[in-house]
Formats: structure tokens, sequence, C-alpha cells
């Protein structure tokens, strides 16, 4: 796998005409209009201060032992008025998928139903403690285990981690699992190389590598899919397996998936489904049945729970027979006294299935993320089969829908129909001057978050639209005619000034963002010790 050469800083270049044209009107406050000016809180704030009238305690023992903070927490004080506008302000500078469309490609940036959220807070599910006895929390199991049930259903798996917290966590879970039962073969020494696509997320060689794998990439042919003689020249017994995302990073189905699985099947490997894109074939197509050993599946995605939920997100994996038996512990059974977890390969023998009975160990300290699983839940049974089914087919109607829209100004990189991503590449701006940076920073002015741009690799200055089922006809038509009108303009070479100063309305200009990211200031320091460090 490269790494991409392909970004650019994006630090503002001389664009004199508009600074001057902006300076005219510019407010003595800094404001425009509704939009406010927010310093960071350290500039603001009084650190000699308090928004919290407190008095000293006097004459009570502590009981921190000896632990007490013994100099001052470095914080500023503000009043209440002035903390709830500080981040009322700054949450107004965030762009939000309740705002408008949110176009990132491969990340499925859905709506999140409210009824998701008030199921979320029922009391019993948003007050869990993780050290409940297992008792007063048999509705909370039995969700757990209502949820896996359905995940096995919509992927025809025989079984299921739900402890992964993350997409990358649900991958590192099944290379693991397919890690443990090449060593349970014997064959941890010999089998150390993993195939993954060139167009692959950077998460599946990162778990690879990070389980002791050896990645070895698989060129794309002409239609952006896997080049199946060039995966079969890679075959031989030293292969652990493949990790291929389906549909992949370029939103297309890989029309060879089962022929790539049977034939690392017949190797002696694995195949490991990167299931961040299931939610463009759920309802419609089972991996298990096109071979898959193991798939991650983001909660978030495909399930429409927030990305993160405020803490910990949540990527189950769904495992084949094959892998089964090296599941992480916990998970949970109903024995017929009620529903408990299995935290012991001992206790797995017992249930009498396969599951868990070799297990590679815990992948967390606690079981899950329960308010992804409620959430969920919730989205699965509100939709039923049919809606689920509708719900993919809709995303993908969506994003063809915007590709064939957008075609007429811009290239697509791949003929032919795509799943639920549009996939563009920068051959429309030849000669233009303006660039795909350019290109993306002027959506921001339209009200736009940009799209995933500059990915997957194996596209030149990509573009990568996921418009989700969430869009209606009348907001993709309002996005598509920014768009084409961005294109238009880009091509008619008289305005490459305005693509390079873009944003001109965003609370910030373009800033220099790989420098940002490779010089990061994680800590404020006052003025004087920046001076003084300098």
């Amino acid at each position: 796998m490269s790494m991409n050469n392909q970004g650019r800083p994006t630090n503002i270049s001389d664009a004199p005409q508009i600074d001057a044209a902006l300076s005219v009107n510019k407010s003595f406050t800094g404001n425009k209009a509704l939009q406010i000016e927010e310093s960071l809180i350290f500039e603001i704030g009084d650190f000699n201060g308090t928004g919290v009238d407190i008095p000293d305690l006097q004459g009570v023992p502590t009981r921190l032992g000896g632990l007490e903070r013994n100099d001052v927490i470095g914080l500023p004080g503000l009043a209440e008025p002035e903390t709830m506008r500080h981040f009322v302000r700054l949450s107004q500078k965030n762009y939000a998928i309740d705002m408008g469309p949110f176009p990132l490609g491969s990340c499925t940036m859905k709506h999140n139903p409210r009824l998701n959220e008030k199921m979320a807070r029922l009391p019993g599910f948003g007050d869990l403690h993780p050290l409940q006895p297992e008792t007063s929390v048999q509705g909370a199991l039995e969700l757990i285990d209502t949820l896996a049930h359905w995940l096995k259903e919509l992927t025809g798996m025989p079984a299921v981690a739900m402890s992964p917290k993350a997409g990358a966590h649900g991958e590192l879970c099944g290379m693991m699992a397919i890690k443990a039962a090449i060593d349970a073969k014997g064959e941890g020494e010999t089998r150390k190389r993993v195939l993954a696509p060139e167009s692959a997320h950077g998460t599946n060689p990162a778990t690879a590598a990070q389980c002791g794998f050896k990645v070895d990439s698989i060129p794309a042919d002409d239609t952006g899919r896997v080049d199946l003689e060039a995966f079969r020249a890679k075959l031989g017994p030293d292969v652990a397996g493949i990790m291929v995302t389906n549909p992949n990073t370029c939103g297309l189905f890989e029309r060879d998936i089962r022929a790539i699985a049977d034939a690392v099947h017949e190797v002696g490997g694995y195949f490991y489904c990167d299931g961040a894109n299931f939610n463009a074939i759920a309802g419609k197509v089972r991996p298990g049945d096109l071979g898959i050993d193991a798939m991650h599946i983001n909660l978030h995605k495909t399930f429409s729970t927030p990305h993160g939920g405020g803490g910990p997100g949540s990527g189950p994996t769904v495992l084949s027979e094959a892998l089964a038996p090296y599941a992480p512990i916990p998970f949970v059974v109903n024995d017929g006294n009620g529903f408990r977890l299995v935290e012991t390969r001992a206790a797995a023998a017992e249930t009498k299935k396969s599951e868990g009975v070799d297990s590679f160990g815990r992948m967390t300290a606690f079981h899950g993320q329960m308010g992804m699983f409620v959430r969920a839940l919730a989205y699965m049974l509100s939709h039923g089969a049919d809606g689920i089914r509708q719900a993919a087919e809709d995303a993908v109607l969506n994003a063809n829908y915007v590709q064939t829209r957008l075609r007429k100004e811009m290239t697509t990189a791949f003929d032919g129909y795509c799943m639920h991503e549009a996939l563009f590449d920068d051959v429309f701006l030849k000669g233009t001057g303006v660039e795909t940076i350019d290109f993306a920073k002027a959506m921001i002015d339209e009200g736009y978050h940009p799209m995933t741009m500059y990915f997957p690799l194996v596209v030149h200055g990509a573009m990568l639209i996921e418009p989700t089922e969430s869009e209606s006809k009348r907001e993709l038509d309002l996005f598509c005619d920014a768009l084409l009108s961005l294109a238009v303009k880009a091509k008619s070479g008289t305005q490459t000034q305005m693509f390079k100063a873009a944003p001109v309305h965003a609370p910030f200009r373009r800033l220099d963002e790989t420098g940002a990211a490779r010089k990061p200031v994680l800590r404020w320091q006052a003025e004087q010790d920046s001076k003084a460090a300098e």
C-alpha cells in the first residue's frame, strides 16, 4: 500500500482582489451578522476568577489519600452566560447532518432517527452500570442477544462478536480470529501473508500488520475491481487470507467475490470482508452466502447510530462456522434460567455450542456499547426486513442519480452504474488551474461539507460522494446544481482566483491543514510562555 501523495497544503494563496473586496465592509468586531467571532476560552477567561462561588472547606478531613491538588488547575474562569455563549458559538461553526447533506464517501453520514435517541435514554438502558449484577440487567442482555440474532440473520453467519467498539476494532477481532485459527492448525509460522486490494481502507493493511502479517497489495483492473488474474498469481501456501471491502471503496460491487473466496479457501486461507459498506446491500445479499469468514459491521453506517455516539462506537464482527470457535469472550446466552455472559473458554464449552470454545480471549474490559446497541435495534425493528432492504436500495438509487446528474460536467472514474457512492476524478479540471482541493474549498462557500477528497488512492484527484438514503430528491438536486455550477465556473478558466481563495464566507479562511497535522499544537500556552519557548 502506498501513502497518499496527492494531497496539497491548504494555506491560502495570494488573492489580493478578493481580500480587498472583503476588507471594504469588515466589521469592527470581526463578526459577520449572526456569525460571531469567538476566541479560545483561555484568551477570554480570567485565571484569577471563577464562575462558581464555593468557599474553601474548613475543618473537614480529606479522603483523597495524599492525592490532593497542590497547584492551581490552570483553567480560566467564566460566568455561566459567558460559558454558554462560548460553547454555543463554537457549535455554530460545525457542519452537521441536521443542517444539510454530508456527502463524505465511505462514511455513510446518514440521519439518526430521534426515535432511536429516545429509546437509548430509557431508564434501564441509559443508566446502566457495567458492574451491575447480571440478574439486574436481564433486559439489556436480552436486547444484546436479540440484536446479535438479527445481525446473524442479515449476514447469514452463525456467530457474532458484539464487543468490538469500532469498525477498526471489529477488523482486529476478525483478523485475530483468523490468526487463532491458523495457529491452531500449526501454520502460524508459515502463513504470514495477507492480500489486500490497493483500494482498501487504510485500516485494513494496518490491522493485518498489527496481527503480525505481511501485507501484499492487489492492483485494481480497468473497472475499479480486484484484478482477478493478479490476485490468483499471488496465491500460495503462505497466504493467511484476503481483506476485501464489498461493495468496495470505489463504490462498486466486486462481481468476482465468490470466485475470490473459493480461491482463497483452496489454498487454506480465510476471507475477511470489510463491512463498512454493508449499508448498500443489507437485506439484499447475505455475506455468508458469498464465502466470507469474518466481517465487521459499522452500526453507525448501516443502522444509523451516531459516529462514535459521544464515546466508543460499535463494530460487531460476524464469523463463519470455521472461525466461530475462536470468537472473543464474553458473549450472551440464554440457557433457560435467564440471560448471562459466557466469560471463559470452559464456560463456552458447557454451552454445547462451537462459539468461543477456543476463544482468542477478551477484547475489552466490558461488553460492547449499550447505547449503540439500543439505537441499532430500534432502527431494525422500526424498519423491518422490507425497510432495511429499501434503505439499501434507496442509497444505491440516490448515488446513481447523483452520478448521472454530475457526469454532465464532471468526469466519473469508472464507467457503468455504481453502488452506494459515486466516484469522480479530476480530469474535468485539467488545464483550468483549479485543483481538487480548490473545488472542495469552494463547496464550503456554497454551504456544503466537501465530499471525500483524494481517496481512494487508485484514482487521481478522487472525489467520492455518498448521498445515503436519507436525502430527498429536492436536496440532491440542489446539491448537484451547486456542484455543476462550480464545475462550469472552473472550466471557464476565468474564475481561478475565486477557487484559490475559497472559502471566503466560512468563519476561517483556508488553513494550512498539512502543517497543522505535521506540527500540531496540542497545549495552550500564555503569551509570555510562548515567547520564552521561542
